[in-house]
C-alpha cells in the first residue's frame, strides 16, 4: 500500500473533487485528502462517482490523483467489506447534469414563475442521477453508449417518467415527436434484469381513463421487472400552459376508484400492490389514507406516495410509547422520557424562554392530517399547538404540498399574527439539503429575525413533541 510514481506535471484529465475521507476507510489509508482530484481507478478514467465506484469494485485498487501540480499513483489491496471512503463535490465529473430535450407544457419547471435561484430552473434528464438518486428521466435523450453503459455497470435501478404507454399519445405529451417506444425501452431493461420504478403524471382528459387503463395493462405486464407504478395528479402552477387545469376532488375520487381493482389484482397475482397513487390524490377525494403494508416498503416515498402514512404510523408508536410510560410512571418530567425517540433536536444552548406554544407551519395539503395529530398531542400534553397552514403565493396553482413552500409567504403570512410567545416549526422537506436555506434562498435566521421568533425545524411527530413538552428556547 502507498506511493508508487510520482512526477511533478499538470494532467489535463478531469475526474472528481474530493470533498471528505472517511476515518478507517480504503482512501483514507492511501492518504487521499480533500482538495485532491481523483482522475482514473484501476486505468479507467472517471466521468462520475458511478465509473469510481464500479471500477474500484477490484480487490487490487490502482488510483491517479491529481494534487496541485503533483500526479500521485496510488495502489492498495482493498480488505473485506472495507469501504472507499470517498465523498466528493459533484456526482458527475466529464460534463453538467444532462439536460431534458423535451417539451412537456406540464413541465413543473417550465411552469416555474421568474425571480428564483438559477438552479431551480433546469431541466434535468440525466440517467446517471436516476440511478445515484432515484430522479426520474423519460429515456429520450440516451446515446447508444448510454445504453450500453447501463447493462455493462449495471445500473439498477431507474426511475422512468412513462405518463402513458401509447407511443403517439406519449409524443404529443412530451412535445417530441421522435421520442422512442417506451415499452421497447423497458422490455430492453427487464431482459438484462434491470429493474425500474415508474410513474404516470396524470393530466384531465388527456392521459387519464381509457388511457391511464392502457399503460396500467402495459406496466403491470412487465412486473417484476417494473417495481413499481405511482400514478400523481400535475402540479399546476399560477404560470401554467393554456387549457392545463388540476383534478378536482370528485375526479380524485373517481381516480382512486379505477385504480384499486389493479391493486387488488396485483396484490392477489405478485404479493404486492405495484400499482401506488400518490397521497394527493387521499388527501384531494377526503379518502383514508392505505396502510403502510400496502406501500410494499415505499419504494418512491420522495415522489408523495406514502409520505402521510409514515407520518400518521410514527405518531401511532409514540402516542403508544407516551401512554405506557406515562402509566408505568417510569420518569416524572416529559421532558426526560423521550431521550430514546426516533431523533432528537439539537437544543440551543444559553440563556432560556420558556413559551406560550408552538405554531407548525405547513403546505394547505398536510394541514388536516397534521391538524389531527397535533389536536392529539394537545390533548395529551395540555399544551397549546397552532397549525398554520401556508398559502403557496409564489407557486399558485393548485400546489400546496410542504416541499414547495417557500420562506417569503411564511414570513409574510406569519408576520403579525401574534407570534411573540411562540416557537415556530418548519417543516424539513421545505428546506435545502443542508437543512438551512428555503427556495428562496431565506435562511432559518432571516425568518428568525423577521418574525421575532425562535425557529426550529421538524420532521416527525417525536420532533413536534418533543418541542412541545421541552418549550425552551434562547432569547
Amino acid at each position: 500500500m502507498g506511493t508508487y510514481g510520482s512526477e511533478i506535471v499538470l494532467n489535463h484529465m478531469k475526474g472528481g473533487s474530493v470533498c471528505d475521507v472517511e476515518p478507517h476507510s480504503l482512501a483514507a489509508r492511501l492518504d487521499i485528502q480533500s482538495g485532491d482530484v481523483i482522475v482514473s481507478v484501476n486505468g479507467h478514467p472517471l466521468r462520475d462517482v458511478i465509473d469510481f465506484n464500479y471500477y474500484a469494485g477490484e480487490p487490487l485498487v490502482e488510483i491517479v490523483v491529481q494534487r496541485g501540480r503533483e500526479t500521485l499513483r496510488l495502489a492498495a489491496e482493498r480488505r473485506f467489506g472495507e469501504p472507499l471512503g470517498v465523498s466528493f463535490a459533484h456526482p458527475t465529473f466529464d460534463t453538467d447534469i444532462r439536460q431534458c430535450v423535451n417539451r412537456c407544457e406540464f413541465c413543473f419547471v417550465a411552469q416555474s414563475p421568474r425571480g428564483m435561484r438559477r438552479g431551480l430552473y433546469i431541466r434535468d434528464d440525466d440517467y446517471r442521477y436516476s440511478f445515484l438518486f432515484g430522479q426520474f428521466i423519460t429515456l429520450t435523450n440516451l446515446t447508444e453508449e448510454d445504453w450500453q453503459r447501463i447493462e455493462q455497470q449495471h445500473l439498477s435501478p431507474l426511475y422512468v417518467s412513462v405518463h402513458a404507454t401509447e407511443l403517439d399519445l406519449r409524443r404529443r405529451m412530451l412535445g417530441k415527436a421522435d421520442a422512442p417506444d417506451i415499452l421497447t425501452q423497458l422490455r430492453w431493461l427487464a431482459e438484462r434484469n434491470i429493474t425500474v420504478h415508474t410513474q404516470l403524471v396524470l393530466i384531465p382528459g388527456i392521459n387519464d381513463g381509457i388511457h391511464l387503463e392502457h399503460s396500467l395493462t402495459d406496466l403491470v405486464a412487465l412486473y417484476p421487472a417494473v417495481r413499481s407504478i405511482s400514478v400523481v395528479p400535475v402540479g399546476v402552477t399560477r404560470c401554467h400552459a393554456p387549457g392545463l387545469r388540476a383534478y378536482a376532488p370528485e375526479e380524485a375520487a373517481r381516480l382512486l376508484e379505477q385504480v384499486q381493482p389493479w391493486r387488488r389484482h396485483c396484490r392477489e397475482q405478485f404479493g404486492v400492490t405495484l400499482v401506488y397513487p400518490s397521497d394527493e390524490w387521499y388527501l384531494l377525494a377526503g379518502r383514508s389514507i392505505p396502510s403502510a403494508a400496502e406501500y410494499d416498503g415505499f419504494a418512491q416515498l420522495e415522489n408523495g406516495i406514502g409520505i402521510v402514512r409514515q407520518f400518521l404510523d410514527k405518531w401511532r408508536r409514540l402516542k403508544s410509547r407516551i401512554r405506557r410510560r406515562r402509566h408505568r410512571a417510569i420518569q416524572a418530567k416529559a421532558d426526560e422520557m423521550f431521550h430514546e425517540e426516533e431523533r432528537s433536536l439539537d437544543k440551543v444552548q444559553g440563556r432560556r424562554q420558556r413559551k406560550a406554544g408552538i405554531t407548525v407551519a405547513c403546505g394547505q395539503m398536510a394541514a388536516p392530517i397534521l391538524q389531527k395529530v397535533c389536536s392529539e398531542m394537545e390533548a395529551i400534553a395540555g399544551k397549546r399547538i397552532t397549525v398554520f397552514p401556508v398559502i403557496n403565493n409564489w407557486y399558485g396553482g393548485n400546489v400546496a404540498v410542504s416541499g414547495l413552500l417557500i420562506g417569503r409567504d411564511v414570513v409574510e403570512q406569519l408576520r403579525g399574527g401574534g407570534m411573540r410567545d411562540q416557537v415556530l416549526l418548519l417543516p424539513r422537506v421545505m428546506l435545502d439539503s443542508t437543512g438551512k436555506v428555503t427556495l428562496d434562498d431565506l435562511t432559518l435566521e432571516e425568518i428568525e429575525c423577521a418574525l421575532e421568533v425562535p425557529v426550529v425545524v421538524a420532521q416527525s411527530p417525536s420532533d413536534i413533541w418533543e418541542v412541545l413538552q421541552d418549550g425552551l428556547v434562547s432569547e
